[in-house]
């Protein structure tokens, strides 16, 4: 809330925006550079679906993986002989879900193709998850009754509009390649009952919700009453802005839709995560999961909020906006990075400490053949925002923190690949030209995007009751 200690009043004024012939080119350039390099990429993937070193060479560097990729059906039936999933031995060492009855999955042949469908649901997820965060913000604003970010309001609505394609890119890839990206569902398609070969007890008990037709339909009913919800705060957004001033109809019924769409988004947030994340490790499980999902794409909901006001700001834009408001949004870039850190570490060390082998296996895999990935996630998400933006001017800065947006964004990509791809592909995958440019292609169409989706209204929200309490915003410190 502000303070209200200004001595002039400030004006305020409707601004209109055009997207730059600079910003067009730049968001078209990012797009064709990515198509580029994602097409290099591409050209580097051989028949067997691999990157010059094949899932067969993989296989060969752990001892236990070849045994279990020669002989599955054994290796599933001493898995499926206990429904906890306690490791088994083979071979002298002890194995678990990720080198044992995966095994077989990890090594066999994939289409080309998968390569490129992963990456799309990896930068889709992504896109669609923090849309959906940007809708969250605005409905969290109407809540609390917050006066400071009615002035940048515009931006979240405008980041909110992409939702639709980025769950369409994660649902198409998805649909296409779900039999080579998900073990579960290879498996159901075997239909097998208990006492056949290749029975697994643990999938099998799973089965009531993980099964292809919720895993296709629930997430499209969702996001139908995500997207209604999030279009009728819109568009009574709209109406406000055409209301008579010191109407606050609009406004009180914001309020209401937004602590509809709260709650259901709270308690479904995390039935996507299960279902298109999680369940790509199929016998693992974390109950932090969905939490953790959150916190990956509000962190970077936040960010990119913060970088589209920079930039407006640059442009000579959103004129009632500042020092106060970037540095608020400085403060919640560094604070729920602090608290993803939180979450990430709450969900390792649980497991760690139980030493449960079902939920070790989503870790060893990750710690043992991603050691510097999974290194460098806690060094991208965590350690570089917190020590660079704990100090006050920081936080103020727009070239300090557009340097570390670009780190978080480029962080919890990786941080949702890494929830992917080792769960798919086994060891000895890394990110290359073809995730670099598939992450720049979306990268560009959703910059594009977003800048036009702020031609469609006026930047400022000039009938929202709190508007002039924003426009005297001070943080106070």
């Amino acid at each position: 809330m502000g303070h209200g200690h200004h001595k002039n009043k400030i004006e305020i004024t409707q601004e209109q925006f055009t997207v730059p012939a600079k910003a067009k080119r730049f968001a078209i350039a990012i797009t064709i550079l990515g198509l580029i390099l994602a097409g290099i990429g591409i050209a580097t993937i051989d028949r067997n679906g691999s990157r010059g070193h094949g899932h067969e060479t993989a296989a060969t560097k752990h001892e236990h993986a070849e045994p279990a990729a020669k002989g599955s059906e054994i290796a599933m039936n001493e898995h499926a002989s206990d429904s906890h999933g306690e490791a088994t031995k083979h071979n002298g060492s002890v194995e678990n879900e990720s080198f044992g009855p995966r095994a077989s999955f990890h090594t066999q042949n994939k289409p080309w193709t998968t390569l490129i469908w992963s990456n799309i649901l990896i930068v889709g997820y992504l896109l669609f998850m923090v849309s959906l965060a940007a809708m969250f913000f605005v409905a969290v604003q109407y809540i609390a009754n917050a006066s400071w970010s009615a002035a940048i309001k515009r931006v979240p609505e405008a980041i909110s509009t992409f939702f639709p394609v980025g769950f369409a890119l994660a649902f198409i890839a998805i649909l296409v390649a779900k039999n080579d990206l998900y073990h579960w569902v290879h498996y159901e398609h075997q239909h097998l009952t208990k006492g056949q070969p290749g029975f697994d007890a643990i999938l099998d008990g799973k089965s009531w919700f993980l099964n292809s037709n919720m895993f296709l339909i629930f997430p499209v009913v969702l996001a139908a009453i995500w997207w209604l919800l999030g279009r009728k705060l819109r568009s009574l957004s709209v109406a406000e802005d055409a209301a008579q001033p010191g109407d606050v109809t609009f406004f009180k019924k914001s309020i209401r839709y937004s602590a509809g769409f709260a709650v259901i988004y709270g308690f479904t947030i995390a039935v996507v995560a299960w279902l298109w994340m999680m369940s790509i490790d199929a016998h693992w499980f974390s109950t932090i999961f969905g939490v953790y999902n959150f916190a990956t794409s509000w962190v970077t909901a936040l960010t990119i909020i913060c970088l589209f006001v920079l930039y407006l700001k640059s442009q000579g834009h959103l004129k009632i906006v500042s020092d106060e408001h970037i540095h608020d949004l400085g403060k919640f870039m560094f604070a729920f990075s602090i608290f993803w850190a939180y979450i990430w570490i709450s969900q390792y060390l649980l497991i760690w400490y139980a030493h449960i082998p079902e939920e070790m296996s989503y870790y060893q895999i990750r710690f043992e053949e991603y050691k510097f990935n999974f290194l460098l996630n806690v060094v991208l998400n965590f350690i570089c925002p917190f020590l660079i933006l704990m100090m006050r001017n920081a936080k103020r800065n727009p070239v300090v923190l557009t340097i570390v947006g670009s780190i978080l964004i480029f962080g919890h990509y990786h941080d949702v690949w890494l929830m992917v791809v080792p769960g798919v592909y086994g060891p000895d995958q890394q990110i290359g030209l073809l995730e670099i440019g598939t992450l720049f292609t979306f990268l560009g169409i959703f910059i594009y995007w977003v800048l036009t989706a702020l031609t469609k209204r006026g930047l400022v929200a000039v009938n929202h009751p709190y508007i002039e309490e924003s426009a005297n915003h001070d943080v106070g410190v």
